[in-house]
């Protein structure tokens, strides 16, 4: 018996074990945002661990409407865990509609067409899509405190939208299956022949993580590295999260996953983790920006300033997201310490850059995978 079957039948036991644990009680789960520490003052607007965040006339105006409507696109579970914090400091609702960033965009422009846009404010992946939400006159400038601090990287167009986070694209293993000492520490890794036939990786076409993901490995890694990869038959999911789920499950052995997601699912106590490759990680980026359909105008303000702030962007930091503002610090996941963008690990292309890359790379990788 070789040690990948040895490692095979070892983790249907275990996963066998867990499932009829599973069956008693459910899993224990862990806060991705501690919110336990948090001190929130609102006697003279929001002041959040010190850091004034809206003044008393915003604050007043915004719990007076009582609620925003939030579109996004950034992953359900993830958007939970800043709409809890959200909540928490400010007492105001956020009521959710979740979309993949492509549908996002669907049903926004023809809302927005139709002249029936129902958001307040609105959350995105990949800069082509916001700029098209922008064109149809979705977003109206709003320009959040410390503007004049930020830097063209994260304002747009007068403050019509903003750069907020960056999700880093890497790879994770699932640890019933694979040990600490015998997972792949490089993206170079992923093309041995320990992992021919069970490796998952998530197709070109499913938004702009997919497309930063590979400019990163055509840019970072060489035109020889996908072909490599093409030749391990991975198994190719539509969304990143589909992949994590199986992975989760034991289905495969190694996935490209988001560091945020994975942080999730581990605390929902999934048999996963994530590894910081020697050759670095693929950033892309998540906008906000008000609505100019916005009915609730003070919440939707006071939540992207909340956003902006230094306590928003700590939150994104917590979840497992690169802070789009320099002065937080990179986050620190399941025990590993993430790079900072001076390290050259972090690697995020300009939008500009991505997008004139966009339909070569994409039917290169359709053309190398043989997907249809």
């Amino acid at each position: 018996m070789n040690r990948k079957t040895s490692r095979i039948l070892a983790a249907l036991t275990a996963v066998g074990a867990l499932t009829a644990a599973a069956a008693c009680a459910p899993p224990p789960t862990t806060a991705v945002v501690d919110l336990s520490a948090t001190r929130v003052d609102t006697s003279g607007g929001l002041v959040v661990d010190g850091e004034h965040i809206a003044d008393a006339g915003l604050l007043a105006a915004a719990k007076k409407e009582g609620s925003l409507s939030l579109y996004s696109g950034y992953i359900e579970n993830s958007e939970k865990q800043v709409i809890r914090a959200f909540e928490h400091d400010t007492g105001i609702k956020v009521d959710l509609v979740r979309l993949v960033p492509n549908r996002l965009a669907e049903r926004v422009l023809s809302e927005q067409g139709a002249g029936r846009l129902g958001a307040d404010v609105v959350r995105t992946s990949d800069y082509d899509i916001a700029s098209r939400m922008r064109d149809a006159g979705v977003f109206r400038a709003h320009e959040v405190p410390g503007y004049d601090k930020l830097d063209d990287t994260v304002r747009y167009h007068g403050g019509e939208f903003y750069r907020v986070f960056d999700p880093l694209y890497t790879f994770a293993y699932n640890t019933v299956l694979v040990d600490e000492k015998d997972a792949p520490t490089s993206w170079k890794d992923l093309t041995e022949a320990e992992w021919k036939g069970s490796l998952g990786i998530t197709q070109v076409g499913a938004g702009g993580s997919s497309l930063a993901l590979t400019r990163f490995q055509e840019d970072r890694l060489g035109p020889d590295y996908l072909p490599a990869l093409a030749g391990q038959q991975p198994r190719i999911f539509d969304s990143s999260s589909a992949a994590l789920e199986s992975l989760a499950r034991g289905e495969i052995s190694v996935a490209t996953a988001v560091v945020s997601s994975v942080n999730i699912a581990a605390s929902k106590n999934a048999p996963v983790d994530f590894v910081v490759p020697d050759e670095g990680m693929a950033a892309y980026d998540y906008y906000l920006g008000k609505a100019t359909s916005a009915k609730h105008e003070a919440a939707a303000e006071l939540f992207l300033d909340w956003n902006m702030s230094q306590r928003g962007q700590d939150v994104f930091r917590q979840i497992g997201e690169f802070p789009a503002r320099s002065d937080v610090t990179p986050p620190k996941v399941l025990g590993h310490d993430l790079p900072t963008v001076n390290s050259g690990q972090v690697v995020r292309f300009e939008p500009k850059a991505l997008l004139g890359a966009a339909d070569a790379d994409q039917r290169r990788w359709l053309s190398l995978f043989g997907y249809l």
